[in-house]
């Protein structure tokens, strides 16, 4: 069991990339201020509940073997109040479509991802 304040695989992932962001900022701050406005304007709510497009993320995270998009969106989900059984049917569902490497994705990082980041409903 980790300690309080010991950082998991996810925390310090997701962490990685916030600084890998802040550094791209400080080298091209345009293109990132209009990176980040696009993504913001793309997970607004809109037609599509916020969760819904977290949940969307994700399954392409997957598919496309991006583990840091899967670290992030999974995080996304959970704090969107997706429910675990969700994010496990979109990985059912990138697996569909993306084969073994997205299932081998899904029953290890989503997984991992669900208990580091604060979902609430995993298995002890």
């Amino acid at each position: 069991m980790l300690e309080h304040n010991e950082t998991t695989y996810s925390e310090a992932a997701l962490q990685d990339y916030k600084m890998g962001i802040g550094r791209m900022h400080e080298r091209m701050p345009d293109l990132i201020h209009q990176y980040n406005a696009f993504t913001e304007a793309c997970f607004s709510e809109g037609e599509l509940t916020k969760k819904e497009k977290q949940l969307i993320a994700l399954g392409i995270s997957i598919a496309t073997q991006d583990e840091y998009c899967i670290i992030y969106h999974t995080k996304g989900c959970i704090d969107q109040k997706a429910s675990d059984k969700e994010v496990l049917e979109v990985v059912g569902i990138a697996a569909a479509f993306a084969g073994g490497a997205a299932m081998s994705q899904g029953v290890t990082l989503v997984q991992e991802c669900l208990q580091d980041l604060g979902s609430t409903q995993h298995p002890q």
